[in-house]
């Protein structure tokens, strides 16, 4: 028998209200009352309609797009709480915003990674749950504890369902340092992996170098953090069909899909394209070749063993 959450208290901003109401399901509790709205000259207005004082108080809001509007509503919401009192604020950001620019590449450009982790940590957040950050470090910049969440079981448990497990499959990487969750999905699945050698000549511009692996005949299952304009893994599919694989899918965690991307990805070689709901996807950014899975099972289990004190790296022993 699962243990009381008293004093829990679970309240959503604007950016995915929708999984908010998804993972309170999940854990049997109701989404707190708080109003956020915008004041006529566009500044972020945020009323807490009932007590927090000394309440656990998980705040769910991703900093997808707009992220700067839902960065900030963030910040504001944290604030109302602190001064509300709340024992503890926990912030659950499924997807975290600007992580791409977690370090310097080139002369005077910011870590705004690094700067998102600072405002959060100063506007009064206790902890942070994330999932599938662009790269690990970021959890090095908060100097409070962060709980990283992975979506690769869920999505291998998919796959599993799905057969892939008798079938020919080889598990592709779309970059060197995604090797370790191609890695960890290929022991899922029982198959081997290949790497997509590629570079970057700007932003949102990728080039295939080299593809390291044996997948002619096989059927390729690309995994990537998220997709954002589709160019990578559209082109990624492209290479993989010409070296003989029989099919590719992919499948993501953050489906960001920028601009015309959902178009792209259905006019693409690719069979499936497998994604989280960390992001809101409206009816504008679905197509045929979509499947969303649930990610408020994971995000719900994760919010009550943090209320309960309970081990959270417990959900992924067997995962990395």
């Amino acid at each position: 028998m699962k243990r009381p959450l008293s004093g829990l208290k679970l309240f959503s901003g604007m950016a995915n209200p929708d999984l908010a109401e998804r993972i309170t399901e999940h854990l049997g509790v109701r989404l707190g009352n708080m109003t956020c709205t915008q004041f006529a000259d566009g500044e972020i207005r945020v009323l807490v309609d009932e007590s927090a004082r000394g309440a656990d108080v998980f705040i769910v809001q991703p900093t997808c797009s707009p992220v700067n509007d839902n960065l900030m509503q963030l910040l504001v919401m944290l604030d109302a709480f602190r001064r509300a009192s709340a024992r503890r604020i926990t912030v659950v950001m499924p997807y975290y915003g600007y992580a791409r620019q977690d370090k310097k590449i080139k002369p005077r450009e910011p870590v705004t990674a690094r700067l998102v982790a600072d405002l959060i940590t100063m506007a009064g957040a206790n902890r942070v749950v994330t999932c599938d950050l662009h790269a690990d470090q970021i959890q090095g910049f908060f100097n409070i504890p962060v709980d990283h969440l992975y979506a690769g079981p869920v999505i291998g448990n998919y796959m599993i369902e799905q057969g892939y497990l008798e079938q020919d499959v080889v598990v592709v990487s779309p970059d060197v340092g995604g090797v370790p969750r191609a890695r960890a999905l290929a022991e899922m699945l029982k198959a081997p992996i290949a790497i997509i050698a590629k570079r970057r000549p700007e932003p949102n511009k990728v080039d295939i170098v080299e593809i390291i692996g044996d997948v002619e005949g096989k059927k390729c299952v690309m995994i990537d953090d998220m997709i954002d304009t589709g160019g990578s893994v559209v082109q990624g599919a492209e290479q993989l069909m010409k070296r003989g694989a029989t099919q590719v899918v992919a499948s993501c965690t953050h489906a960001v899909l920028s601009g015309n991307a959902p178009q792209r990805l259905q006019d693409s070689v690719m069979s499936e394209v497998i994604v989280m709901d960390t992001i809101p996807l409206g009816a504008t950014k679905r197509f045929p070749k979509l499947t969303v899975l649930p990610s408020a099972p994971l995000f719900g289990e994760a919010i009550r063993r943090i209320h309960l004190n309970e081990s959270v790296s417990e959900l992924f022993t067997n995962w990395r």
